[in-house]
């Protein structure tokens, strides 16, 4: 998932303040995460093979491959990705699966709905990168995958005034010699920052990665303890990278900046674009979650039998406990309206604050559950912006006010790519009326603009978001001065993606728990990637990988219950 969000006060401009780096104070050495899951299909998705693994993009499009002998009962809580890609696999292993969501709708942190007017209303900006290679496998699986719009090669940084940076990664030769030129010959900064910048890539684990992937992931995995900024400005780099062009970045994947974030998120990323080529190419939906994602994924279930029970909330878990007082054994759960339904396993597949909800109070005696409350999220405001003309066209002015038409299949006049920028409070952003036009686009309407704000903007009014957001569009493009904004949505959440600051991947959970037949998936427990669609797509294949291998033995110790 990209989404963006700063998260500190500013004293020039919006968003960027000046800092003076000092010597980062000693700090442990992270706690080395172990993995519990035991199933090897699970164990795969985990480990420095796993991010060049393609294969896995197979094993996703094709399902688990077995058919399990015990017929389990699944209840599965939340109707997300991670929830729904659970259920797929579950199913097509011969399980029963009810999935139980409390929203009218599915899609957790990537939902998106109709408003009364028939606008395709979104919870965030949801891009795809390349290496994306579960959930694309996922999609293939759907009949989705054709459904999303490739971008050309390249990150775009719009500037104050309308004056464009960029990351061009399109060259003849590909990775690493296509990110080398790429940076060499950004507009989005100085020659110094361009020194600085080579210096601490030149320097990083990255470099090694080239000819000792393991030892240069390795490495990575060391630097989960401090800042992105800390460990950049470490090895040369300067403060004004951080500000153009890390920056952004770094709110597109976390919603937190540079001094906040973990090297260790920020060099997964990096690391990835300089082994594969295709990892940081982007593709965006043809339109909205809901049709493109969603709906395959509903229909695919609906032809195997499984059950999604919307509107529908959960009270409690039932369970058992042991002699020793902790729970040993989950029976069920309580529904919103006092029901008691029972199963042979239990998924939680809700996000950080859902799972903080559901746990009953004796479940935190097992460490792997009391350190999910360690987790904290950051909170977002969604905006989405329709004008009378198409804003990111800064040469034509009759192209940018024509919209009588058809402006269909992304013909609009602009930019059709996902855009950064280092001088507002939304620092990645699209038109989805060019991007998305499947259904962002309107006749005789401009652009879709998606943009997320900060923090602060979270405690503002949304009439008052909406003027903010309008204002600072317009700062990026002046030539925009004159077209007017016809209609606009805001979806504030609370609490979105777990907060990737240091020191926090430790406290990530398995899907596997210390009780035997209750699972966790979703893009916050632990797998090798960052929380995203693609995080949130290996962690229901990892839970359901690891009941579909534990089958036999859930079945067995159930059936000694009775």
């Amino acid at each position: 998932m990209l989404l963006v969000l700063l998260c500190l006060p500013s004293t020039t401009g919006f968003g960027r303040q000046s800092w003076t780096t000092q010597p980062a104070p000693p700090r442990e050495r992270p706690v080395v995460k172990t993995a519990t899951v035991t199933s090897e299909s699970a164990q795969r998705q985990i480990g420095n093979e796993a991010f060049l693994n393609k294969n896995l993009m197979k094993r996703a499009e094709n399902g688990p491959g077995v058919v399990s002998s015990s017929k389990l009962k699944v209840g599965i809580v939340g109707g997300g990705l991670a929830g729904m890609v659970a259920a797929m696999d579950l199913a097509d292993a011969g399980h029963e699966v009810e999935i139980f969501e409390l929203r009218p709708f599915v899609g957790g942190k990537v939902s998106s709905w109709k408003d009364k007017d028939g606008n395709h209303v979104e919870m965030g900006l949801h891009v795809f990168f390349g290496c994306y290679y579960n959930l694309f496998g996922i999609m293939r699986r759907t009949g989705s995958f054709d459904m999303l719009r490739i971008k050309d090669h390249i990150h775009t940084f719009v500037n104050e005034g309308g004056n464009l940076g960029a990351l061009d990664f399109r060259f003849p030769v590909g990775a690493p010699v296509s990110g080398l030129q790429a940076f060499a010959r950004t507009e989005q900064l100085g020659w110094f920052d361009k020194a600085a910048n080579a210096l601490a890539l030149g320097t990083s684990p990255i470099v090694r990665a080239l000819f000792d992937f393991d030892g240069g992931m390795d490495m990575v995995r060391d630097l989960d303890d401090v800042t992105f900024t800390e460990w950049f400005t470490s090895k040369g780099g300067s403060r004004g990278s951080i500000e153009r062009m890390w920056d952004p970045i770094s709110y597109a994947l976390g919603f937190i900046d540079c001094d906040h974030i973990s090297a260790r998120c920020m060099l997964t990323i990096f690391m990835l674009f300089a082994i594969r080529t295709e990892a940081s190419v982007l593709r965006m939906l043809e339109g909205s979650p809901q049709t493109y994602l969603h709906d395959p994924i509903l229909k695919y279930l609906d032809d195997r039998g499984v059950e999604v029970r919307l509107r529908t909330g959960i009270r409690d878990i039932l369970y058992d406990t042991a002699d020793d007082g902790k729970p040993s054994h989950v029976r069920g759960v309580k529904l919103s309206d006092g029901t008691e339904r029972f199963f042979d396993a239990v998924v939680c597949a809700c996000d950080v604050p859902g799972v903080k909800k559901l746990l009953p109070e004796a479940f935190r005696q097992y460490p792997a559950f009391d350190n999910i409350y360690q987790l904290e999220c950051v909170p977002i405001a969604t905006v989405q912006l329709r004008f009378n003309g198409w804003i990111t066209e800064m040469q034509d002015d009759l192209k940018r006010k024509a919209v009588l038409g058809d402006f269909s299949d992304g013909r609009g006049a602009g930019i059709d790519n996902l855009l950064y920028s280092a001088d507002v409070e939304f620092s990645c952003f699209a038109d989805l009326a060019i991007t998305s036009p499947g259904e962002y686009y309107k006749e005789n309407e401009g652009s879709l603009m998606q943009c997320v704000m900060d923090s602060r903007a979270f405690n503002r009014s949304e009439d008052q978001i909406v003027a903010d957001c309008v204002a600072q569009i317009k700062r990026l493009f002046p030539s925009a001065q004159d077209l007017e904004c016809t209609w606009s949505s805001v979806v504030k959440l609370g609490q979105s993606l777990y907060r990737e600051k240091p020191g926090q991947d430790k406290f990530r959970p398995s899907q596997a728990t210390p009780v035997h037949n209750f699972f966790l998936a979703g893009s916050y427990t632990y797998q090798d990637y960052i929380d995203s669609m693609e995080g949130a797509t290996k962690s229901g294949i990892m839970a359901a990988d690891e009941i579909i291998a534990r089958a036999d033995a859930i079945a067995a110790a159930n059936k000694q219950r009775l």
